[in-house]
């Protein structure tokens, strides 16, 4: 198990050197791929779908919010995105053979780093929290989150723990 999620984090560590037009399409692309692949381990094909839902949600918004937003912005988002699960899925990983309660402070740090971060303010709380309520999902995050300042936040979360 910890092979795949290290060999994921590697994967997903390796589109940071790409252009800017290119980042969203290709952890998109990346991430329907593994969501799409039957024969990936679930857990990872979980992180995917969550992935994909939330760059999906991100573009949908900023077209219909941001119109003149530069595809600049949804790269740095995306990225800023990946980044965060990347650190997300770090910490757990490192963190596996801590106390079940210091691994859930873990996952409480990040999901308020993302809820607390929202980059549209949309009302429709039934959508942009529907992975974060789900007590079954690893990624219980807002789709509703400013990536960029998420990351920030989660940092900081992690150096008080």
């Amino acid at each position: 198990m910890k092979r795949i999620i290290i060999a994921l984090i590697m994967a997903l560590a390796a589109t940071h050197t790409m252009q800017a037009q290119e980042i969203f399409t290709e952890i998109r692309n990346t991430a329907k791929a593994t969501a799409d692949n039957q024969q990936a381990n679930p857990l990872v094909r979980k992180i995917a779908t969550f992935k994909l839902d939330a760059l999906n949600y991100m573009a949908m918004k900023m077209r219909e919010e941001m119109p003149d937003s530069t595809a600049e912005l949804l790269d740095k988002e995306a990225l800023s995105l990946n980044i965060f699960i990347t650190k997300y899925t770090n910490a757990l990983v490192a963190n596996s053979q801590q106390p079940a309660a210091f691994q859930t402070k873990i996952i409480k740090a990040f999901m308020d780093a993302s809820y607390s971060n929202p980059l549209f303010k949309d009302t429709d709380q039934d959508l942009v929290l529907v992975y974060f309520r789900d007590g079954d999902c690893l990624t219980r995050f807002s789709l509703d989150t400013d990536w960029r300042r998420a990351v920030l936040a989660a940092d900081e979360a992690m150096k008080k723990l």
